[in-house]
């Protein structure tokens, strides 16, 4: 199946449904560094696109099966203003209208949890009803889709003349338990906490690598001279701990060891930060296949 990637920043989210079967067409984003990492990764090739100054019919022509993407987060998320008038909320309209102009059999849109609670997303599943797609919300934790990461993520899907809910119990079947920092790395890190720099200091800072990671975000800082252990660090022993390095923490975002990164750290932590997590794609994707092959295999 043909796949359009809109948003896809460093690839995450198209590496995730290349890797389970599907053929990504076309990618783009606004940002450039994002795109020069992209570049580096894949055959095809995303383009520089500003899809706020694009016509939504830009895409018809490719008469893509699937449409997936994750409009900017920023105007939802804890980590921004929440504020859905500062602009890039708007860009999650756009992805609808975008879609119910090309109509592909599906979509896939991916954000944070927050969106759930939005007008924004209230108007785009208005757009997306209005053009007879059938929808499926869902919040996954992608610690349970083989991601050593507690990372909640909402997922609209749609399929064109479908029924809504149409996914949500094959996305529910195939969840696991919790996958651990160290069920991911196994031996290879050498540290048992690491320093992951907290939003506020009422919060705990140290993690064990028994557990999952707290989500990853765009900024990594090390260790202050002066911290004071929070009650609910893992360890209380600094001497334990280190901050996790960029690398790592692509790991964590399960991208592979040899996808290939480039650019300042503040430029690498913040596309890392950004991205869908592989392994979380590959989850919605492996899901949306199998459903798919069940309904030719059903009409047959």
């Amino acid at each position: 199946m043909k796949v359009v990637d809109l948003f896809c920043g460093c690839g995450g989210f198209s590496l995730g449904f290349q890797n389970v079967g599907f053929e990504i067409i076309a990618a783009c984003d606004s940002w450039q560094k994002a795109v020069d990492i992209y570049n580096s990764n894949f055959s095809h090739k995303a383009d520089l696109l500003d899809l706020s100054q694009t016509e939504s019919s830009h895409f018809n022509h490719l008469k893509a099966d699937v449409i997936i993407g994750g409009p900017p987060c920023q105007d939802y998320s804890a980590a921004g203003k929440r504020d859905e008038t500062e602009g890039r909320a708007s860009l999650t309209l756009k992805f609808a209208d975008i879609v119910c102009q090309a109509r592909p059999k599906y979509f896939v849109m991916e954000n944070v949890d927050r969106i759930a609670k939005s007008e924004t997303l209230k108007q785009a599943t208005s757009i997306f009803s209005k053009a007879n797609y059938g929808l499926t919300k869902i919040v996954l934790d992608a610690s349970k889709c083989g991601v050593p990461q507690k990372r909640k993520r909402f997922f609209l899907i749609g399929e064109l003349n479908g029924s809504d809910s149409f996914l949500t119990n094959e996305l529910l079947a195939d969840l696991s338990t919790s996958t651990t920092v160290r069920d991911y790395f196994g031996t290879r890190l050498d540290t048992e906490y690491y320093y992951r720099h907290p939003r506020s200091y009422a919060r705990r800072a140290i993690f064990s690598i028994d557990e999952p990671s707290p989500t990853i975000r765009g900024v990594n800082r090390p260790i202050p001279k002066n911290y004071t252990p929070h009650k609910g660090d893992a360890t209380q022993n600094l001497s334990l701990v280190r901050p996790l390095t960029t690398l790592e923490r692509a790991e964590i975002q399960t991208f592979p060891a040899d996808f290939v990164f480039s650019g300042n750290k503040t430029e690498l932590e913040q596309v890392i930060g950004n991205a869908v997590p592989v392994k979380l794609a590959e989850y919605a994707g492996k899901v949306l296949l199998k459903y798919e092959i069940g309904q030719k295999v059903g009409k047959t």
